[in-house]
């Protein structure tokens, strides 16, 4: 249940993400509440990627699923 929570709210992320010619993959979440992901594209090499990450996608999933704590990229 929580990951398909998870999943929906980076499908509505992904969109933004492939306008600049990148994406996002949802890897896993751990018990704390640590969701990892994987960026692709043009956001895998951006120098912007951290900010993007955290700024953006971080920001997004603690908004809409209370239960993450934290994203972080692999």
């Amino acid at each position: 249940m929580l990951e398909e929570k998870i999943k929906s709210a980076i499908d509505n992320v992904r969109p933004s993400l492939q306008a600049d010619g990148g994406d996002v993959e949802f890897v896993s979440i751990s018990g704390d509440g640590k969701v990892s992901v994987k960026l692709t594209g043009a956001c895998g090499s951006c120098p912007m990627a951290t900010m993007t990450l955290k700024n953006g996608i971080e920001n997004y999933l603690k908004k809409e699923v209370p239960e993450v704590t934290e994203v972080v990229g692999v």
